[in-house]
């Protein structure tokens, strides 16, 4: 029995070095980004729901950006705080700014799927670049960079949404990890022709790319997955590409709570139950092999069996693992969150069996 549970930790390394040096790698290995400037037409689309404070201090920054042809689009998705009359004011400040105002109604009522899209419609630029109203551009420069990644053929480009970070807080490096280690997936996967995902707080792609899909209209009635949803469908390995140049990230303000993360995790994992089935099945054994990673040694240890190769593999794997994301967190600015790496890793592999055992037996509320 012992032999066979060995047989299978050396198994789970092998599938772990496969995922973060093969895979992975493809993203963490890969040369600094350089972008060749376009002058493509861009309407920057962000859509809010009571949002007052967040867009009062952020569209401004997006009417500073640095690039000659660009609209922004704000579409009030029929808020009940004083959104609406600061969008207004900022329509007869800014003259590139458009307006949209989302009532609701009784087949839509609260979809912000909806909202998109007539604010997707109304936009005149035939390429769109998204972000959401909690976040803001870490640079002048972020649809320079954003649209520099557009050709022909590549019509998706996918960005960096980080977090700010909090000082002394070690929730905040666990959500930070989080984020780097989920964009290391998405972006290695697109590099290898398998894109899955894409975040909301950064991305962007042509029109006909929304209405090649219909839209939103197959997954309409999930409140939530606007953006990973829409890019599982729509993205493939023609169509996409990735954009991670430091001046192209946005930054947006993590959650501060544990309880507050932990529900926005349960509604990330509940969306991604959509997710093609290779695309589960994929992201299933990473997860399964990060678990089996932490239990298996353990008991061929309680047993001292064959210690020297499992303390050997244990060294190997986080060798290997620290590595790749290291040098991915280089690339993201997020290098001070891998000082904590053993660590954080093991709190997020036991936080994510939460979130599965959760919703299990309960649905989260689908509201991002």
């Amino acid at each position: 029995m012992l032999l066979i549970l060995l047989c299978l930790f050396i198994a789970v390394v092998v599938v772990q070095f496969l995922y973060y040096v093969v895979f992975f790698g493809k993203f963490s290995f890969a040369k600094p980004q350089t972008s060749t400037p376009k002058r493509v037409p861009i309407s920057v689309i962000i859509c809010a729901k009571n949002e007052e404070e967040n867009v009062k201090n952020f569209v401004p920054l997006l009417a500073e950006q640095n690039y000659p042809d660009y609209e922004i689009v704000l579409i009030d998705d029929a808020s009940s705080d004083e959104t609406l009359e600061i969008f207004e004011a900022f329509e007869k400040q800014y003259s590139n700014v458009k307006l949209v105002k989302v009532e609701n109604n009784e087949a839509f009522w609260g979809n912000k799927k909806f909202a998109l899209t007539l604010g997707i419609k109304a936009a005149k630029n035939e390429y769109l670049l998204f972000t959401d109203a909690d976040c803001y551009p870490k640079s002048n420069d972020w649809i320079k960079e954003m649209s520099a990644q557009f050709t022909q053929q590549k019509t998706i480009v996918l960005g960096y949404g980080a977090y700010e970070k909090i000082k002394n807080s070690f929730l905040n490096k666990i959500i930070r990890f989080e984020t780097l280690l989920t964009a290391t997936q998405y972006f290695s996967w697109a590099k290898l022709g398998k894109p899955y995902m894409g975040v909301g707080r950064n991305m962007a792609y042509k029109c006909e790319e929304f209405f090649k899909v219909r839209g939103f209209m197959d997954h309409m009635k999930i409140r939530s997955g606007d953006d990973d949803l829409f890019i599982n469908q729509a993205a493939n390995a023609k169509n996409t590409t990735v954009c991670y140049t430091p001046e192209s990230f946005t930054f947006s303000k993590p959650k501060t709570t544990f309880k507050d993360w932990f529900t926005q995790k349960r509604r990330h994992v509940a969306t991604a139950q959509h997710y093609k089935a290779s695309d589960r099945t994929q992201l299933a054994i990473f997860y399964a092999t990060q678990l089996l990673f932490l239990i298996l040694p353990i008991i061929l240890l309680a047993f001292q069996f064959q210690w020297i190769i499992v303390l050997s593999l244990i060294g190997f794997r986080y060798l290997f693992a620290w590595l790749s994301l290291g040098f991915a967190a280089g690339k993201l600015k997020e290098k001070d969150v891998m000082y904590w790496f053993p660590i954080i890793e093991i709190v997020l592999i036991f936080t994510q069996l939460n979130v599965f055992i959760t919703n299990t037996f309960s649905k989260p509320v689908q509201w991002k």
